[in-house]
């Protein structure tokens, strides 16, 4: 593992930086969450130096959350040069969006977690459309292509993702390389959408990411004819849990005309 991490990082900082010069991109624009996997993907974007702007957008965020995201950008601005640390406050905009919606009685919790998630989308569009830039990617394969836990359409919608197709564990291991602060390290994952402050955990079954990770080895291996009991339990939920969100990892179904 070691050497593939000391291989990995220097490659994804190529791939970036080459990807942004053949498109002819001269900014790169990360939201930054405080997170394992924004932390890994800016530093990893910060390294390329090309312009990158680290973008932190609470939206009434736990202080804990919002806290380790404005560490991580004063750390990254304060090491590299060509950072630029900008902090977009959007509470406001999501009660708008929220009081409007449950005045017609449009007030479902979980669309507005994913309201949430769309709202920084835009604003990093926005960002990048001013800028020359690329909106950056930072989720990882288990979410991506595991078990589909990210929004459509929110943190989903991005120009590359370049650890799309890491592990957890890998970027755990490049966030120790890149010596990324040890509590993001350390903090239980969460996608930060929720006023509760539920973990990834919390909302995948209990299942925390080595068994995860687990489960997509299983299922690319196609053993599921040779598991244990524990292991078929292990299946099951991550089977339900990747059914509902298979939609997000295949193209929009276009209707063909008939010839």
């Amino acid at each position: 593992m070691t050497n593939l991490i000391k291989d990995l990082i220097p490659n994804i900082i190529n791939w970036i930086e080459d990807y942004a010069k053949t498109h002819k991109f001269s900014t790169l624009v990360i939201g930054i969450s405080g997170g394992v996997d924004s932390s890994v993907v800016s530093t990893l974007c910060a390294k390329t130096n090309i312009n990158t702007i680290v973008v932190s957008m609470p939206i009434k965020q736990i202080t804990e959350q919002h806290d380790l995201s404005l560490e991580h950008g004063k750390w990254l601005e304060k090491k590299f040069n060509n950072v630029n640390h900008q902090i977009i406050d959007l509470t406001d905009t999501f009660n708008n969006i929220q009081n409007i919606f449950t005045k017609y009685k449009y007030d479902n919790l979980h669309s507005f977690a994913n309201t949430r998630s769309r709202l920084r989308m835009i604003s990093l569009y926005q960002i990048a459309g001013s800028t020359n830039g690329l909106v950056v990617g930072t989720g990882n394969k288990v979410e991506d292509f595991g078990v589909g836990f990210y929004t459509k359409y929110g943190d989903g919608g991005v120009d590359i993702s370049p650890i799309g197709d890491c592990l957890k564990t890998q970027v755990w291991s490049m966030a120790k390389k890149l010596k990324i602060n040890k509590k993001i390290i350390a903090a239980q994952p969460t996608d930060g959408l929720w006023d509760d402050g539920r973990t990834d955990e919390d909302q995948l079954k209990g299942l925390d990411y080595k068994k995860l990770e687990h489960a997509m080895m299983i299922a690319e291996q196609k053993r599921e004819k040779s598991l244990d009991s524990e292991e078929k339990q292990l299946m099951e939920k991550y089977i339900s849990i990747r059914t509902p969100n298979t939609h997000k990892m295949r193209p929009i179904p276009v209707y063909k005309l008939k010839s």
